[in-house]
């Protein structure tokens, strides 16, 4: 005796939701990577752009505030740029005008040209990532955030090879899911995280379509990640599945110590946290 007609449709339906749930787990599933390679990095605090000051006194992505966080114990968030001339700078905005009040893009000025410039209208140069490297000697644990531009797999290629030369615990992230994929790629033994946040805060940037994809780590089928640094704030389901398959959860950019508790790592600015706090 054969299944009725609603017997047949609830089986048909159970079966969509299996498919639906197994391609999204798909598309969903991070990098595995052991607990020893995470260990530098998790219940730690780091300091977004160096622990710099809200005054601009001491400003973001500088050597004092590199410095001053490496003193105290904090991680380290910075970005990277490579100039028209191939060089890797530490900078975070793609124009030049909120921090060093010239107009342009940094990626069509040479270091030189950039070395003329300062930060915040203090007596500190945009420095480059071996100087960066070098203020910190190894103290601190860095997230080192790609910023895509008009040459990725240069400035891919070159941050791995002058990472090399640090001493510490570092890893890679970047909202851009095809330098995230490089690594997996050219350097599978590096910890890659893939950078997202919610779909308004994505949408004038990128475009709808990969806007909705990033929201919710869609990509992830491409670039494997190995933790999720997600704009603090509610996630989507598909990114809460990443997580509980395994993605280390990392938020950014806390104002207020309630959010270390829920997270795994945590990038913060304009207060002090504790230093670990697992």
């Amino acid at each position: 005796m054969g299944l009725n007609r609603p017997a047949k449709a609830g089986l048909i339906a159970a079966g969509a939701l299996a498919a639906a749930a197994g391609i999204t787990a798909f598309l969903v599933a991070p990098g595995k990577r052991d607990a020893g390679q995470r260990a530098p990095f998790m219940g730690r605090n780091f300091a977004h752009r160096g622990l710099h000051r809200i005054d601009k006194s001491v400003p973001e992505n500088s050597i004092p505030a590199f410095e001053h966080a490496a003193r105290i114990g904090y991680g380290i968030e910075l970005d990277v740029h490579i100039t028209a001339d191939g060089e890797l700078v530490v900078f975070h905005d793609d124009e030049l005008k909120r921090v060093c009040g010239v107009e342009g893009r940094l990626e069509d000025f040479t270091l030189g040209q950039l070395r003329a410039l300062r930060l915040c209208g203090t007596d500190n140069a945009i420095p480059t990532l071996p100087e960066v490297l070098a203020a910190v000697s190894g103290r601190s644990p860095l997230i080192v955030e790609l910023k895509r531009g008009h040459a990725n797999r240069e400035l891919c290629r070159k941050v791995y090879e002058v990472m090399q030369t640090y001493s510490g615990p570092w890893c890679i992230e970047s909202f851009d899911p095809r330098i995230v994929l490089w690594f997996r790629i050219h350097a599978p033994e590096v910890l890659r995280g893939q950078l997202s946040a919610r779909y308004p805060s994505l949408r004038s940037s990128l475009g709808k379509f990969s806007a909705f994809a990033l929201s919710r780590c869609l990509t992830n089928f491409i670039t494997r990640p190995h933790f999720i640094a997600y704009e603090i704030g509610r996630k989507p389901l598909t990114v809460k599945l990443g997580e509980l398959m395994g993605a280390m959860k990392v938020a950014w950019t806390s104002l207020e110590w309630k959010t270390e508790d829920k997270n795994d790592a945590v990038i913060f600015q304009f207060y002090r946290p504790r230093v670990k706090y697992k």
